[in-house]
């Protein structure tokens, strides 16, 4: 099915609007990939409101008064005026204040002394945090221009994901904050701006970045053989040892010591006690456990195996120079463990409101509908793929696939949820019309591979994106007018 309507189209700084607008229709639930803010990364608030003497540029800064009586045709310069703010950068039609580049510089230096950081010349920091604050005010100009906004809902889901985060509620984090030192207004100010950038990041790079299906298979491919660097592996070990010298007849009876283990493990023995029994390794004692690792810290023997065992089974003997390695993998967490999901398979029928037709009648029609296919009198794919309206699926007949979990907006999974087998639904309204559905099945799916396979595509393209982020920053940087005034 084809996707919510969404803006399609973009704007060229300097250039003609190019906007193009497709409408489209599609079940599955709009989804807005999670941004998350750094509750550390708080500053200042930026004070946009400046005082009247901005709008003359040749009296910047200067506080005016007007001379004796109504009609005074001159005007000095006051000598008790107060400087609100100066420029440290006009950029295109809006500016970049000394206020902000001081409480970003305060800002970092301070973080920078609580790492343990040397610290470059002030001025040269200044100059690279001042540069950075221009390329945000480049890219929030942009983001306006497009229409992009964070609503209230959308912040307030970010920031209950940072209370949560940090053990306490959402109506406790304002609270929390204020102990740190930090205004809550001024967060929720930088947690917006953070979160428009990623949109607009989301938009203009991330969306465009193209990985072809020969390069997913070939970096699957190489992760086959691979431990998960994003999991961590609970494993046990057994070591049969060889002596350095030993003679064939040795290591033909140690390899057939570490087969007969390998078989007892395999037939369902505690392989702690195994270890305990058997293994010349120094963690026998403690049942031969390994403990936590992640995909990095396994021993180059496992690491080159692991990717293939499942949890719970040990791998056959592997032969070193120290001896024979006997391994089993007691647990998996992170990483891609084996998913399996209940899916439905369902087909529809989408007819929309218009001028002529309101809800009553649309309901009406999709009754009659169904009444003449539980009649028997027509077929539903072959009427699904004439009147219905839904352009991602008509052409086949209205068929949906097989869908997991959350793939369809709360109204239609519940008419799923409530349907027997071959059930047509009564007519029904959710937010991209009215429908009727029906339940061709259901069946439960190992889903591991799908969730491997989206894992890789997201790896790929987020290697890509860092370059790609740098020449649409650079890109927008030489498109902007940029004057600096320090």
């Amino acid at each position: 099915m084809t996707p919510p309507p969404r803006c399609a189209g973009g704007r060229r700084l300097g250039g003609d609007p190019r906007d193009k607008n497709r409408l489209s229709m599609k079940l599955l639930r709009p989804t807005l990939e999670a941004i998350r803010g750094r509750a550390s990364d708080a500053v200042a608030n930026v004070r946009k409101s400046l005082g009247t003497a901005l709008l003359a540029p040749a009296l910047l800064g200067m506080g005016l008064l007007a001379a004796d009586g109504a009609l005074a045709q001159t005007r000095e310069l006051s000598s008790s005026g107060v400087l609100l703010d100066r420029i440290a950068a006009v950029v295109n039609d809006g500016v970049v204040l000394v206020s902000q580049l001081d409480a970003q510089t305060e800002e970092i230096i301070q973080r920078l002394r609580q790492q343990n950081t040397e610290l470059p010349p002030r001025n040269v920091l200044r100059q690279q945090i001042l540069e950075r604050l221009v390329i945000e005010e480049i890219q929030m100009q942009r983001a306006n221009k497009l229409g992009i906004q964070v609503s209230d809902e959308m912040l307030n889901g970010a920031l209950d994901d940072v209370a949560r985060r940090n053990g306490i509620g959402f109506a406790d984090l304002p609270q929390a904050l204020a102990e740190q030192g930090i205004d809550y207004r001024n967060f929720r100010d930088e947690i917006r701006r953070q979160m428009t950038l990623q949109l607009l990041r989301q938009r203009d790079v991330i969306a465009r970045i193209n990985v072809s299906p020969r390069e997913l298979e070939q970096f699957m491919a190489r992760q086959q053989n691979a431990p998960d660097r994003n999991a961590e592996y609970n494993v046990s070990h057994i070591l049969i040892s060889v002596p350095v010298s030993a003679s064939p007849e040795q290591i033909e009876a140690r390899e057939k010591r570490a087969w007969e283990v390998y078989e007892k493990a395999r037939s369902g023995e505690d392989f702690a006690q195994l270890a305990v029994t058997y293994s010349d390794s120094s963690t026998n004692i403690e049942g031969g456990s390994l403990g936590w690792r992640r995909g990095t810290q396994l021993p180059s023997i496992l690491a080159e195996n692991i990717a293939k065992m499942k949890v719970g089974e040990t791998s056959e003997p592997i032969r070193t120079p120290s001896g024979f390695h006997l391994f089993r993998l007691n647990e998996v967490r992170g990483g891609v463990q084996q998913a399996v999901v209940s899916q439905v398979h369902a087909r529809h029928i989408l007819l929309r409101t218009n001028e002529l037709e309101d809800d009553q009648t649309v309901e009406q029609k999709l009754n009659d509908i169904r009444t003449r296919i539980l009649e028997g009198k027509e077929d539903f794919a072959a009427i699904a793929a004439v009147t219905s309206q839904d352009p991602g699926s008509a052409p086949d007949g209205g068929d949906l696939g097989w869908a997991g979990p959350g793939s369809f907006v709360p109204e239609f999974g519940k008419q799923l949820e409530a349907l027997s087998e071959n059930e047509i639904s009564k007519p029904f309204k959710t937010q991209y019309g009215w429908h009727i559905v029906q339940l061709l099945g259901r069946r439960q799916h190992d889903a591991t591979e799908d969730l491997r396979r989206q894992r890789a595509f997201a790896e790929l393209r987020e290697t890509k994106a860092e370059e790609e982020t740098e020449l649409w920053l650079r890109r927008l940087r030489d498109e902007a007018f940029v004057e600096y005034r320090m």
